[in-house]
């Protein structure tokens, strides 16, 4: 959703992901200049508010996603799509890696009908790379659910975690080599 932030005069863009467990692109986005704030949460699904517990089920509907807060002066809202499509794999209907259920699903939620055309805009070039196989789903956005505290910032809390380590640093090293240049110096 477009939006002007009368604090910062800013045109500033919202967009809701989700591709798998959010921790990893909270993890990614959070490391962009032009990224103002990113948000774990839930959407997609039929209960209100729902807990992680209750979304981990995989019968609530809900995907594990990040509302992503950025500054298309800074940061094109291309290269927010196109890191998207790069840092999971949109080929695996309702997965990604060990983490199986809708609620891994590869998803893109939009708030206006020029948000749906920039996301298809963003499947149809993430095809020159994974071919005609992306499953992922271009939806409304109804609401948004903020996941619980302990989801936020995930990573940088919680650095030595086998999941951090294993699954994360390695997203994160993929997403720096690519987009360099919008990344925010260590």
């Amino acid at each position: 959703m477009r939006q002007t932030d009368s604090r910062y005069n800013k045109n500033m863009t919202t967009y809701v992901l989700a591709g798998g467990c959010f921790w990893c692109l909270d993890a990614v986005y959070r490391r962009l200049n032009g990224v103002e704030e990113v948000t774990s949460g839930y959407t997609g699904g039929d209960i209100p508010y729902p807990s992680y517990e209750q979304v981990s089920l995989g019968t609530s509907g809900h995907a594990e996603a990040v509302r992503v807060r950025f500054d298309e002066s800074v940061i094109p809202a291309e290269t927010i799509l196109d890191l998207f499509f790069l840092i999971h794999d949109p080929t695996t209907l309702d997965r990604q890696g060990n983490d199986v259920g809708p609620q891994y699903r590869s998803a893109l939620f939009y708030a206006s009908d020029e948000e749906r055309q920039a996301f298809e805009a963003a499947c149809d070039r993430a095809k020159e790379h994974w071919g005609e196989t992306i499953v992922t789903q271009i939806a409304p956005l109804d609401e948004f659910y903020i996941a619980e505290e302990y989801h936020q910032d995930y990573f940088n809390k919680n650095p030595a975690a086998g999941y951090c380590s294993i699954i994360i640093a390695p997203k994160i090293s993929k997403a720096r080599a690519a987009f360099k240049k919008w990344f925010k110096e260590d």
